[in-house]
């Protein structure tokens, strides 16, 4: 038995009759009547009830058919998975990152996956969590790393920074020499923000509002680097996660945050009602490995 038989069986069932499968085969009436009957001979049980005007399948031949058709979809399972085996060392990943994170320690985790798989390829997005999230949802990135919890229920995640968010402000400012600020005390301050794509937004106004104040804010950007030298030039203070504030120069001073203390949880998404290919599965074990929760 081949899959060439399972395939003419099938169509044959499907449509009631030799010669409109052989039609839809492209083959001979005849040719594909022998190739049945091959069949037939080789399992020893008529498949179908032949006559003039109607061809019904056997009890024999409904057995077969139910087997006959999970077996050709498990065929096209095998040859899918094995040219995906075989491409896993040429794919192509595209990941969005938002650009408050420490670039550095994620060039270095992409910098180790291309090392193990050098014929893959990536095409990073820089972007705010929620735009991330969009792109994700709508098949435009495979990958992203976004801040939780997420704005969708259509994803997988794996976390792997758990950290805190610090004050940042001039080194001259009045609360620069504080070890801890309670966030109440920054009330009539100036903020300089992310704008409304990113997350960290979103959870730095939730905090303040909790705190019982609106925090001014008079400018939004989507750059870390304008962030940072608008607040080294006394513009305005600003909330950054702490692995994010050790790499800003000494122009500026991160505080921690007290009272309440404001959360930064940093995780990969993918969907969760896709088909994940072979280079999807392995850079999520890559990652599992590698970005080990902090």
């Amino acid at each position: 038995m081949d899959v060439k038989q399972l395939k003419y069986f099938i169509e044959v069932t499907k449509s009631g009759s030799f010669t409109r499968a052989a039609n839809q085969l492209y083959i001979t009436q005849p040719a594909i009547s022998r190739i049945i009957k091959s069949l037939e001979d080789e399992l020893g049980v008529p498949l179908f009830v032949r006559s003039r005007k109607h061809l019904s399948l056997t009890e024999a031949g409904k057995v077969f058919y139910n087997h006959a058709q999970q077996m050709e979809e498990q065929y096209h399972a095998l040859l899918n998975d094995l040219e995906q085996l075989v491409t896993l060392q040429k794919g192509h990943l595209r990941i969005g990152l938002p650009s408050i994170i420490n670039s550095f320690f994620f060039s270095q985790f992409l910098a180790a996956f291309h090392r193990e798989y050098p014929e893959i390829t990536f095409q990073l997005v820089e972007d705010g969590s929620k735009r991330i999230e969009e792109k994700v949802a709508n098949d435009e990135l495979d990958f992203g790393v976004v801040v939780l919890p997420t704005q969708h229920h259509v994803f997988n995640n794996y976390s792997f920074v758990k950290e805190k968010l610090k004050i940042i402000v001039p080194s001259s400012h009045r609360l620069a020499a504080r070890e801890k600020i309670e966030l109440k005390e920054l009330r009539e301050e100036a903020f300089i923000m992310f704008n409304k794509d990113f997350a960290l937004r979103d959870n730095i106004i939730q905090a303040c509002n909790e705190s019982g104040f609106k925090p001014k804010i008079i400018s939004e950007t989507s750059q870390l680097d304008f962030i940072e030298e608008m607040v080294a030039s006394k513009l305005g203070i600003t909330l950054l996660p702490e692995s994010t504030s050790m790499e800003l120069t000494s122009d500026v001073i991160a505080i921690p945050v007290a009272n309440p203390a404001i959360d930064w949880d940093l995780a990969l998404i993918w969907k969760n009602d896709v088909r994940l290919s072979h280079v999807m599965q392995e850079f999520i074990r890559f990652a599992k490995e590698k970005l080990l929760q902090k």
